[in-house]
């Protein structure tokens, strides 16, 4: 932040600066030479909300240099010993706080510039300001770090000055959900400025792959930066104990030498900023309140199996079930399958389901797995079933997780997989397989294809519900339903003339209700609904020849 002064202050502003130079030469700092420069280094003062001593410092360090400044030059210039001049250490300390200094070395702090940024100002008659520190958002607080970040990766502060500038920032912006996320783990400063690190990178850099190089500077010594490497590697740093850190999969193979954030942590402390972990681009949640009730048709058997799952995930029932599971020693997870054609109700079921039994359901994107980057795929299919055991644990009633149209992911494993696609395929429904011996909640997978599926899959689910086509009785009942003006002998015709799904039947009521809106109802009803029903059944009509 640059502070412009009127065109008074501007021009007195450098021959202040001058003043103050001249004089100080050979002065030894004397209370004469005070007084004679009282109103150049008072200006200065004031005008930087820095001591009359540190002003008159900060002169002749921008006579010497800018760049690499001694306290040899100093000592020399004020005409004073070596061992006196090292007695304003503190104060050239406080002007690198106020970074209009900067230390060429934080190790041994002999050295020091006056940064470009400050310079550049000077130029312009400007006052170089700190940031504003004390009421940010989150957004504002992290470019002030990302700053912070830069002048330690430049040596100009040095890792336990950064430490507590950070504990200082974060004590004037409590406000700021991330730091009040942060505190909340209990974490060492040190341990607290190594977690911000991480999440500074990946807001302000993208950076979501850590290693260790980027590391080092957060440490004052090489013994303690060693000791933390070697607890990263061996998962036993408290970042990665607290599930803040996490080694990053390749191949399904943990990295010991690359870090990210955990997809919780993301969620947790940058949750203001819309940073969004990878799975919850995978799978939305709708909530019982977002589904609409539905009648649906059944065929007898089919109405009987979907009536127990009903009563079975009323949570008096689950609980009593999940504990008496338990108590036998089996698996207390309920996975189950609907297959059969497409439109007979199977994802719909599910909704109804979820809205009679009062549960949320995470519905899982199936292609969002199947990432471009190998690799990836199976490290979003473990985040994803970690996120779903979140949810179970913070949920007053398990949430179903739903594969709709789950084809893709339990179809049959390639055997002797070679390229790294099957092999990635492959990976992925071991995941998922193992995933489904510790399910603890609800899992409903729907697919066209169960011819395709896996074995080992058929061995998991629980509950396997076939969706057949209804009858023609049950057709009948969908007709009349869907379209309520219907003649008994006009819903026979169509009953019994095409075996529709109720997805099918849906579709046509839907056209007929369309037209009735856009041109009023026809007399002869019976032969719209044929034309709709016609070009409903694309499968069966003529493919046209073209050419001539």
């Amino acid at each position: 932040m640059k502070t412009k002064m009127n065109n008074k202050k501007q021009k007195s502003l450098l021959q202040a600066m001058e003043c103050v130079v001249e004089l100080s030469k050979d002065s030894k700092l004397s209370k004469e030479f005070f007084r004679k420069a009282k109103s150049e280094i008072k200006l200065l003062s004031d005008s930087y909300g820095i001591s009359e001593t540190q002003a008159v410092l900060f002169c002749v360090c921008m006579e010497k240099g800018p760049c690499r400044v001694d306290y040899n030059d100093l000592a020399e210039h004020l005409d004073i010993s070596k061992i006196k001049i090292l007695g304003y250490a503190t104060d050239i300390d406080a002007l690198v706080r106020r970074r209009l200094l900067k230390y060429r070395d934080v190790k041994d702090e002999e050295d020091f510039d006056v940064p470009a940024v400050v310079v550049r100002c000077l130029k312009h008659n400007q006052v170089y300001q700190l940031p504003q520190r004390i009421g940010l958002d989150c957004a504002a607080l992290f470019e002030l770090l990302d700053q912070w970040f830069d002048d330690l990766n430049g040596d100009a502060i040095g890792a336990c000055q950064l430490r507590d500038e950070i504990q200082s920032l974060f004590d004037d912006n409590p406000q700021v959900v991330f730091v009040r996320h942060l505190r909340q783990y209990g974490l060492s400063k040190e341990d607290e400025m190594i977690a911000t690190f991480f999440c500074n990178r990946l807001v302000s850099n993208n950076d979501d792959d850590i290693r260790f190089g980027q590391l080092s500077d957060l440490f004052e010594n090489s013994r303690d930066f060693n000791n933390a490497k070697a607890e990263l590697r061996s998962a036993k740093h408290t970042l990665m104990k607290k599930k803040l850190v996490e080694h990053i999969c390749e191949d399904g193979i943990a990295d010991t030498s690359k870090y990210q954030l955990t997809a919780d942590a993301k969620r947790d402390l940058l949750a203001e900023l819309n940073i969004i972990p990878v799975e919850e681009t995978m799978a939305g949640t709708l909530k019982p309140d977002e589904l609409t009730p539905k009648q649906m048709f059944y065929p007898q058997e089919i109405e009987k199996q979907v009536s127990e799952l009903s009563k079975l995930f009323q949570q008096e029932e689950f609980q009593k079930i999940q504990q008496r599971m338990k108590e036998k020693g089996f698996r207390n997870g309920f996975a189950c399958l609907f297959y059969g054609s497409p439109g007979t109700g199977k994802t719909e079921t599910v909704y109804q389901l979820a809205l009679q039994t009062g549960r949320s359901i995470m519905v899982v994107d199936v292609p969002q797995i199947k990432s471009k980057w190998v690799g990836d795929s199976e490290k979003n299919i473990k985040a994803l079933f970690d996120r779903y055991r979140e949810m179970v644990k913070r949920s007053k009633l398990a949430p179903i997780l739903l594969f709709n149209e789950a084809d893709a992911i339990i179809g049959k494993r390639q055997e002797g997989a070679e390229r790294a696609v099957e092999k990635m395929e492959n990976s992925i429904q071991n995941i998922i397989l193992q995933e489904m011996e510790n399910l603890d909640g609800i899992m409903i997978a729907t697919t066209n294809l169960q011819q395709n599926m896996d074995k080992a899959f058929e061995r998991r689910f629980l509950y396997k519900i076939k969706f057949d086509k209804p009858t023609e009785e049950a057709r009948a009942f969908i007709w009349k339903t869907m379209i309520p003006e219907l003649s008994d002998l006009d819903i026979h015709a169509l009953a019994s003339k095409y075996d529709f799904s109720g997805g099918q039947i849906e579709n046509i009521a839907r056209h007929y209700a369309i037209d009735c809106i856009l041109h009023g109802t026809d007399d002869d009803t019976l032969s719209l609904l044929i034309a709709h029903c016609d070009n409903e059944r694309l499968d069966q009509k003529e493919s046209r020849k073209i050419g001539f």
